[in-house]
């Protein structure tokens, strides 16, 4: 099971220091969405890095529309990747949807993991009483309607959004990912990311986080960082970097890295 899973998603291991460190990749990317940060921490980390199943980097034969209708298959997939590496301590720097992967994985298995670093995190995208998570239902069913309808003009139009400052490189690089994704696999994990609602967990965490947010982030406001910061169970800092965007290690990967190293050596 571990060989074949490892195959499947692409597990790599690169680096040299003593210490481990797993980068996991947020919806619409892969790995080598990280591929500026790497080379700055390989000299002091060994780092894990792997491919979500729904990525367009793996074959989607792997994909269970039935089995990855929950957060929860892909936890067990994290899980079973360290398990079969046989890492039994590593820091954990998670993007967008892998952010509350490693949540909810730290609350099954908190030995595993000494940090989490929650880039672009969000517990809950709809709104609700007395919470702002940035979406209302209609605005969520309208981007459904959208990928579904023309998935090509969709992604044209999200991507320079969702980077949010002006970075073509970074524009060019997350619509190639996107566009890699099936456009049913990508329809189906964006509603059940969108339908998530991860708040009642996060008083479970016992590992210490650092939420990494950018200035300005057109899918997750600023509000939803203090939201973690003050609702999380372990000792919670914020960092805001000086930059706009879903995708900081595209679009500022120097800033990003900075922040990174001061969060990890805490």
């Amino acid at each position: 099971m571990g060989n074949i899973l490892l195959e499947a998603l692409n597990v790599r291991v690169v680096g040299s220091g003593e210490k481990i460190l797993v980068l996991a990749h947020g919806f619409g990317t892969d790995q080598s969405t990280w591929q500026r940060i790497i080379p700055l921490f390989t000299p002091y980390y060994r780092i894990i890095l792997y491919d979500l199943v729904c990525a367009g980097s793996v074959n989607p034969d792997y994909f269970d529309f039935t089995r990855y209708t929950t957060l929860d298959a892909y936890v067990d997939d994290l899980l079973n990747i360290l398990d079969a590496l046989g890492v039994d301590r590593c820091a954990y720097v998670g993007h967008s949807v892998s952010a509350m992967i490693g949540i909810l994985a730290s609350i099954h298995r908190p030995e595993l993991f000494s940090k989490l670093i929650l880039i672009g995190a969000s517990p809950r995208f709809l709104n609700d009483i007395d919470y702002h998570g940035g979406f209302e239902q209609g605005e969520i069913e309208k981007v459904f309607s959208a990928m579904e309808a023309n998935y090509a003009a969709w992604v044209n139009g999200f991507a320079p959004l969702a980077v949010g400052a002006d970075v073509p490189t970074a524009v060019r690089e997350f619509s190639r990912t996107l566009f890699n994704m099936r456009p049913d696999i990508s329809l189906f994990v964006s509603r059940t990311v969108f339908n998530s609602d991860l708040r009642g967990v996060l008083g479970l965490v016992r590992v210490p986080c650092c939420v990494v947010q950018t200035a300005k982030d057109v899918s997750v406001p600023a509000s939803v960082a203090e939201y973690l910061r003050t609702h999380l169970g372990g000792r919670t800092t914020i960092e805001i970097l000086r930059t706009e965007g879903h995708l900081p290690h595209l679009s500022a990967p120097a800033l990003l890295a900075q922040v990174l190293r001061r969060a990890l050596s805490r």
